[in-house]
């Protein structure tokens, strides 16, 4: 959600699939406590902020965004967010078969993990066949992965000691794109996937969590974790084996350590760089104005990529099922989200101007699609795509017509019953905050009463995609150029369908989850659209598909913020990107005092 390729960017983050984010960027800090400091005051070092600790090390069980995948990892292949083009990572190259059906990865030489030993294909098969490909392990990388209406996953094989093939049964458009997936090690993994639990689950399902010691975790980014300590902080150090180097042969990353502070309060990030120990801030639009005039004299600058590649909006639960024969969601409101009448209503309920010109300060623009703004795929208002703005009066007509009525400017439905739901978020987040008070005070203008209640993020996170306990949320997903990064999002059964979320493997079971026709057609369109080779019916296709969202609403889209950070003039080698924010390039910045 956005929660992710998932928020609120993080770095390098083109290979993960649409994850959940809990910020609008990642905050970029340097070190405040003292003695943490100066025990690394002689090397180069970044040092970044995070709202919550993070929720595990463990990548193929990650959903949400910032996370510290990007940094420890890497795939075969990556994707530049200022060229958008595929680049070589652990693969040097690769050959794609004339059919479209094959694609043969030939491995870097020499490459090691972070404990020194051999990177080989047995890894990669390891990866995908034993992992990402196995239904034993509720990962939303498979989702990304399935192709055509009988979803068959690729075959994954070795060739030889430096090459690896993959196969699809049809072709899979975005085929390429989908082997950028973190390589695991086998030679640590291995026994975990096939040695079973009491309950017959593999035990890699409780490996690698926040608690297990991060000599442990073994990687092949150009960082590896250093140290956790639980609410304080994570630091990374480089990795002594990674592969890169520069045209001088000199290894990378140029910066030795990377520290995130875990600040659960964004005001406190902007304290700590406005007093001059921090390196980089994340700049909010409520901090535009008050960090724009002191650039020079902070020794700073401001980078704006314009819109981000992330979405925010508010979604109603529309699951109709059951847990051990209790309704997920009260009957009463259940009937109410599920209306789409109700749903249209809400969206144009909602002032989306206000919100831009008081909390986004003006430096955003109003969002009316899934589809990233930076992509090919994207379709306007001016070609067919619905928007909802500001109409307090269209409302009120809408609700009327769906058998609601007023009761002393109070809605209730047909049986009497007050229009009234709770509205959840994460806690810390002051525009997400300012956005969900906005909502509380535009719907009751309607006669709608909203229990607006910010949460911690695990606790938030957790009743979105596991206890399903929850009414309407306020939230958002991030993503890149390729719709189909958000299969998760948008098949059916998938790990992020957050609106009629299916239970994922280890969840309790749900008795009558059903989904409407309109979900199951934008999931065909999906796959439809990663079958396509054509670009032009590609987007004919996607087009489509937004339409379908628009018109049904299973997300109420809000703000597109500007992408901005602020970055002291030290750092040199920033290509600031909204696709990558300021660091995506991490192993090519240098600090210059």
């Amino acid at each position: 959600m956005e929660f992710f390729r998932k928020i609120f960017l993080t770095i390098k983050y083109f290979w993960l699939p649409i994850i959940l984010t809990s910020a609008t960027a990642l905050i970029l800090t340097a070190c405040n406590p003292t003695s943490f400091k100066s025990a690394a005051a002689q090397v180069p070092q970044l040092v970044s902020a995070i709202l919550s600790d993070p929720k595990t090390f463990n990548y193929p069980l990650s959903q949400e965004s910032p996370n510290v995948f990007p940094l420890i990892y890497e795939g075969l292949i990556t994707q530049n967010p200022i060229t958008a083009k595929v680049e070589p990572a652990l693969a040097e190259s690769w050959q794609i078969s004339d059919d479209k059906l094959k694609i043969v990865f030939t491995l870097r030489e020499g490459l090691k993990w972070s404990d020194g030993q051999p990177l080989t294909v047995d890894d990669v098969v390891f990866t995908y066949n034993d992992i990402y490909l196995n239904e034993a392990i509720p990962t939303d990388v498979r989702d990304a992965l399935r192709i055509g209406e009988s979803r068959k996953l690729p075959t994954v094989r070795k060739v030889d000691e430096r090459r690896v093939e993959f196969s699809v049964p049809e072709p899979f458009r975005p085929f390429l794109l989908s082997t950028g997936s973190p390589i695991l090690p086998a030679h640590v993994l291995q026994k975990s996937i096939k040695t079973k639990d009491q309950d017959g689950k593999p035990i890699f399902l409780t490996q690698w969590g926040v608690d297990t010691p991060v000599n442990e975790i073994i990687v092949n980014g150009p960082y590896k974790i250093d140290r956790y300590d639980t609410s304080q902080r994570v630091v990374f150090r480089r990795n002594p084996y990674y592969w890169r180097k520069d045209a001088q042969g000199n290894s990378q990353p140029y910066i030795e350590q990377v520290i995130w502070q875990i600040v659960e309060s964004t005001d406190t990030s902007l304290l700590q760089f406005r007093s001059g120990g921090l390196d980089t801030v994340a700049v909010s639009p409520d901090y535009f104005s008050l960090l724009k005039v002191q650039e020079k004299q902070g020794n700073f600058k401001i980078y704006n990529g314009g819109p981000t590649s992330s979405t925010s909006f508010v979604w109603f639960n529309l699951n109709k099922g059951k847990r051990d024969g209790k309704p997920l969601v009260d009957p009463v409101k259940s009937g109410w989200f599920n209306n789409v009448q109700f749903r249209q209503a809400i969206a144009y309920a909602i002032d989306r101007q206000t919100m831009i010109n008081n909390t986004f300060r003006g430096l955003g623009v109003a969002q009316d699609s899934p589809i990233s703004v930076q992509s090919p795929y994207y379709i306007s208002p001016k070609e067919g795509l619905k928007i909802y703005d500001y109409n307090v009066q269209k409302a009120k007509e809408l609700l009327l017509k769906a058998g609601f009525k007023y009761n002393n400017n109070q809605l209730v439905d047909a049986q009497g019953n007050r229009v009234r739901f709770s509205l959840l978020t994460n806690a810390g987040n002051k525009i997400r905050e300012a956005m969900g008070s906005q909502i509380k005070q535009d719907l009751s203008k309607i006669g709608i009463q909203v229990d607006f209640t910010p949460l911690a993020w695990n606790t938030f996170t957790d009743k979105v995609s596991n206890s399903l306990d929850w009414e309407a949320s306020l939230m958002g997903l991030t993503g890149g150029l390729e719709p189909n990064d958000g299969a998760n999002v948008w098949a059916p059964e998938g790990g992020l369908h957050m609106f009629n979320q299916k239970p994922q493997a280890g969840q309790k079971p749900i008795q009558g989850w059903e989904i409407a026709p309109w979900e199951a057609e934008i999931g065909n369109l999906y796959i439809q659209a990663a079958r396509e080779l054509d670009e032009a019916k590609v987007k004919a296709i996607y087009a489509e598909t937004q339409r379908i969202t628009q018109e049904n609403l299973p997300f109420i889209y809000l703000v597109n913020p500007y992408s901005m950070s602020a970055v002291r003039n030290r750092f040199e080698g920033i290509k600031f990107s909204a696709l990558g924010g300021a660091f995506w390039n991490i192993e090519q910045i240098k600090v210059t005092d």
